[in-house]
């Protein structure tokens, strides 16, 4: 079995016209959203194996606050840069990379790509993530190169305004 958990970075600022996309950090409330969302998943009692992020700033911080209330260690988060301006195959193949030891996979990405990656694996429709969303899936299967929607099933869909 292979869960993946998908989530859109937290809220990103748009306050510095001097930053490129890539450079732009999160804002008051994505600094709080990604805790919140850290500890909603640790109140499921969630153990990562992985936790692979996009290197934007917003993404990387994101990822990072997320990281912390679960006890994942900060040196151990990936980043890859083929997530930032990824398309849904971009996302497939990087999943499907991911080492068959790891069990249990955070993706930290972008929208629209993280709603529509998440649709294209869910059985289940998945409505558009807001920022910090997460959408957990479970795939019956021993390899990641296998996952797909034959074999998923939609285990929950969370957001900052549902904590």
């Amino acid at each position: 079995m292979k869960t993946l958990y998908l989530m859109r970075h937290a809220k990103s600022s748009w306050s510095f016209d001097d930053l490129t996309d890539k450079e732009r950090p999160l804002n008051d409330r994505g600094r709080d959203d990604a805790p919140a969302m850290g500890q909603a998943l640790a109140k499921r009692n969630i153990q990562l194996d992985l936790l692979l992020t996009s290197p934007s700033v917003r993404t990387l911080s994101t990822a990072a606050l997320v990281a912390h209330e679960l006890e994942y260690p900060a040196e151990k988060i990936q980043v890859v840069d083929s997530i930032y301006e990824a398309t849904v195959p971009d996302l497939l193949n990087v999943v499907r990379q991911c080492p068959d030891s790891a069990d249990s996979v955070l993706l930290v990405g972008h929208n629209p790509t993280i709603t529509e990656f998440a649709n294209i694996l869910s059985p289940s429709s998945i409505p558009d993530m807001p920022t910090a969303a997460i959408v957990c899936l479970k795939f019956n299967c021993a390899r990641w190169t296998e996952i797909d929607q034959t074999n998923a099933e939609y285990y929950f869909y969370d957001h900052p305004k549902n904590n």
